[in-house]
């Protein structure tokens, strides 16, 4: 075995390690993972289940600097029936860390129903490389563990903003089955196969503590005989129940794929898409939507272009829950929180459970009432009628793994 040969089996080897440790990691991680978790305390009964409306588990990243972002992010998608866990990455300093805590924990309502975690031992995230899986599959992990009520998985970056308030998102949904999946997904992979799926990648994230870029071996594979590629979006709206198959693997689908795409060029575009369209239990399940407003150059580049006041009609108009990108302190997100989210600077997102009275010195939702009952604003005609568009049938050819 030459000497090149030699270092690649090295690098393969012991990122084999580190992901079978990172395996064993999701069904036992450690409460030191937390910086910040509080209690629930004085809060009222939050009704879960069949009959009651869905709940959400957000997953919040971003990297150094991007505390302030991430909170003002949190505020705009706060609901007492939700469940969050706030990260930020390896490049932000554990003193971010304590301000993103701080921050969280001087806001009454979180205080009172202990709803929102802060990673306190974050998760190496490499451009390109597997970590980023990685790092969402242990976030998936700990929200099934910490709380079983939630009914959909949705992950956003700190360059992200709602376009809906909570109450509109589970009006909306409240009708849909809570096994469905939106999740953006072609079989189509045009330049990707040779470009993200034939390549064979290490990503270091995985087994080193410094921050470096991935290493791509010299030769490529074949395409897999065993299952089919699907490619799309990042950006998803997950079930509870596909994303217990993923982690709790009582099928070998998921660890075959994950341990496959491991090697793989952003693994976070193609493993989630392949798991849930190789398998027989959900591959019915798909809705071919990510939800998110986005505008793209053309031809498109690695990530959308950034949004300003100019798109805001279209956007607000477009049905889509989320959009992004934002550059941070954009003058359109103030929009958003005036004339969309009805949201007052440092204060969460209003809805139907704030019964304070509303003026300059106080917040509504200092003092709540019922939180399993909802009040959608005008916003949700957009949502609403986006969402039946993509429901009228879920065994079309454009929602179907083809």
């Amino acid at each position: 075995m030459g000497a090149e040969k030699k270092w690649l089996y090295a690098l393969f080897c012991a990122a084999f390690v580190s992901l079978l440790i990172f395996l064993s990691s999701i069904s036992g991680f450690s409460s030191s993972y937390y910086a910040f978790s509080l209690q629930r305390r004085f809060a009222t009964p939050v009704n879960h289940g069949r009959g009651h409306p869905p709940a959400f588990a957000y997953y919040i990243s971003g990297g150094g600097g991007d505390s302030d972002r991430i909170f003002r992010l949190l505020l705009a998608v706060y609901h007492p029936r939700n469940r969050y866990l706030l990260h930020i990455g390896t490049d932000g300093s554990d003193e971010e860390r304590w301000k993103l805590g701080m921050l969280v924990k001087s806001v009454p309502v979180i205080q009172a129903f202990g709803n929102v975690d802060v990673v306190g031992k974050p998760d190496p995230v490499t451009y390109m490389g597997s970590t980023n899986i990685a790092a969402m599959l242990r976030a998936v992990s700990i929200l099934l563990k910490v709380d079983d009520g939630w009914d959909w998985f949705v992950n956003l970056s700190a360059s992200d903003y709602p376009l809906i308030t909570q109450d509109d998102l589970s009006h909306v949904l409240l009708s849909v089955s809570r096994d469905v999946n939106f999740i953006d997904h072609t079989s189509d992979l045009g330049w990707k196969e040779g470009q993200r799926v034939k390549p064979i990648v290490v990503d270091p994230g995985l087994y080193l503590a410094r921050k470096t870029q991935i290493f791509y071996a010299t030769e490529k594979r074949p395409m897999p005989e065993a299952f089919k590629v699907f490619t799309g979006s990042p950006w998803v709206v997950l079930s509870r129940p596909f994303l217990e198959f993923c982690v709790f693997g009582w099928d070998n689908l998921p660890r075959t794929l994950l341990m496959y795409f491991t090697n793989a060029v952003l693994s976070e575009e193609v493993y989630f898409h392949s798991v849930v369209c190789n398998s027989p239990a959900f591959k019915n399940t798909t809705v071919n939507s990510d939800m998110r407003y986005m505008v793209w150059d053309n031809p498109p580049k690695m990530e959308p272009l950034f949004l300003n006041t100019s798109d805001y009609d279209l956007m607000a108009q477009s049905g889509a829950a989320f959009a992004r990108q934002f550059n941070r302190d954009e003058a359109v997100l103030d929009m958003i929180d005036q004339n969309i989210l009805k949201r007052s600077p440092n204060r969460v997102t209003p809805g139907a459970w704030c019964i304070g009275r509303k003026n300059w010195w106080m917040d509504p939702c200092s003092r709540w009432g019922d939180v399993n009952v909802l009040k959608p604003g005008p916003q949700v005609k957009y949502l609403k009628d986006s969402v039946q568009r993509l429901l009228q049938d879920l065994s079309s050819e454009s929602n179907q793994c083809r």
